[in-house]
């Protein structure tokens, strides 16, 4: 094996076992809370799906051993919500005493002709589908017997279970680096049940509290010391902050589209292959990065659609997370990223002005102090009555037109069950938004989920043409720039 192929391996091995040792709190953080929150309203359901197309049809019992391994080393798995509406603390994580593993892994056919398009078909309802609350928040449904000997995996987990960079971690408990390993490790025990009663509960969100506000109390202080240490500093970053207060004020809460203005629980999903080094290139050509390609590509193209069925706009509003993960944090389970809205340009002729643009627009929002405001912020909200965040959260996330997700998956082929993963297709929640387009990469090319809502988009052949199209155009500015150089 070539040494650059080993060293991936052995990180891939590493990161594996990361995720055993991922720090699993026994509550929801107060975002976490949130999100389980607004699931009042359907349309903010939170589920973070996979499509993943496997060489064969996996062995059923080496699929029902290895899920079970994994329900035993990563906590979350086993674990079900136990919440009281009215307590001030975050819902608590406990071990369900009923776990069944049959309940959440199945085994079907795709129906119809047996292609992927029947996967896709079987999967748009599996995606909008709330989650039996009393259970794990997680399935697969292993789809066997496709045409040409393949097969698939449905993968859906919660979202307060964790974020996408997170959900390749957990994954990767479930795969393999060969198709047959020499080795198969052992089986952990069960976890303990326990139970607790009311009492405990109270008792147990009662020190979450007092814990909590001795936090808040210690930030004070800090924030007072840095005052009195460096006012001037700490004056110009407090005026920096209310201006960055004052710009996410003015985010609207209606949609800037004028014709993806209805929203449903109904989907229609679609998947691109696109060679990362063919993004990468046409990125570099602006002096971007590949997540700046994609929104381009994705504003490009919904600019294309809007023009196309009579309605050209400027300017969209997009919703992208942006990453929190460190080396402080890496090893936390549940959500690690700040969620960002802003307006972004459609109506750029030029690919390569637009991603200059767009990288420009992407670095000031990253760097937005009220980002930093966000944490104590979910505090204060998490604990106003339900019907409160919801209606909140409803009006917010339902003004924004579209989302963009980018998740870095892994670099050396992957293995589940003794089938080989052939691709990976990632399915991003709509939130309230019409549009979501999640990029999770594996070896060397950028598999693209879309997820369209059905009320918001009336004719779906031609935005996912646009879209297409729009990958295509940044694609083609990489092509170019080496042709360029090639005849000097």
């Amino acid at each position: 094996m070539p040494r650059g192929r080993l060293r991936r391996v052995a990180r891939h091995r590493v990161d594996r076992a990361a995720v055993v040792l991922m720090h699993h709190d026994d509550r929801m953080s107060d975002f976490d809370r949130i999100m389980w929150v607004i699931e009042k309203n359907p349309l903010l359901r939170s589920t973070i799906t996979a499509i993943t197309v496997l060489d064969r049809t996996p062995n059923r019992a080496r699929v029902m051993r290895r899920v079970d391994r994994a329900t035993r080393t990563i906590p979350r798995l086993r674990q079900r919500v136990v919440w009281n509406p009215h307590s001030i603390a975050p819902p608590r994580w406990e071990f369900d005493p009923n776990f069944d593993l049959a309940y959440h892994v199945r085994f079907a056919s795709a129906g119809g002709y047996n292609t992927f398009e029947d996967v896709i078909a079987r999967a748009e309802p599996i995606v909008v589908q709330s989650f039996d609350r009393d259970r794990p928040l997680w399935e697969f449904v292993v789809i066997e017997d496709l045409v040409d000997g393949q097969a698939a995996l449905i993968t859906k987990l919660h979202h307060t279970i964790t974020d996408g960079m997170g959900a390749v971690k957990l994954m990767l408990e479930l795969l393999d680096i060969e198709r047959d390993p020499s080795h198969e490790p052992d089986m952990p025990p069960e976890p303990d049940i326990v139970v607790l009663n009311q009492a405990q509960r109270f008792r147990g969100a009662l020190r979450h509290e007092l814990r909590r506000q001795r936090e808040l109390v210690q930030r004070g202080f800090e924030t007072v010391d840095r005052l009195r240490e460096d006012p001037s500093t700490t004056t110009r970053d407090a005026v920096a902050l209310l201006g960055s207060v004052g710009r996410a004020a003015r985010s609207g809460i209606k949609p800037l589209s004028p014709i993806m203005q209805g929203r449903s629980t109904s989907s229609s999903l679609h998947t691109f292959d696109v060679r990362i080094s063919a993004l990468k290139a046409g990125a570099r050509v602006a002096h971007a990065k590949l997540n700046d390609a994609l929104v381009v590509a994705v504003a490009h193209g919904l600019g294309r659609y809007h023009d196309a069925m009579g309605a050209p706009v400027e300017r969209l509003r997009m919703g992208m997370a942006i990453n929190t993960r460190s080396a402080e944090r890496g090893d936390r389970s549940g959500n690690n990223f700040l969620p960002a809205r802003f307006e972004v340009p459609v109506a750029v002729d030029d690919p390569v002005d637009h991603m200059r643009e767009m990288r420009d627009l992407i670095r000031r929002q990253r760097a937005e102090p009220v980002l930093s405001l966000f944490e104590p912020l979910a505090g204060a909200v998490s604990r106003l009555p339900r019907f409160v965040i919801t209606n909140l959260f409803t009006a917010a996330l339902s003004g924004q037109d579209f989302n963009v997700s980018n998740v870095p998956g892994a670099d050396v082929e992957l293995f589940f069950a003794g089938a080989t993963i052939v691709s990976q297709y990632p399915i991003g929640p709509l939130g309230g938004a019409a549009v979501n387009v999640t990029l999770l990469s594996y070896l060397d090319t950028a598999y693209i989920g879309l997820n369209l809502d059905r009320a918001a988009v009336t004719d779906i052949d031609l935005l996912v043409g646009c879209v297409r199209e729009g990958l295509e155009a940044v694609v083609q500015t990489g092509r170019k720039r080496t042709r360029s150089r090639s005849r000097r």
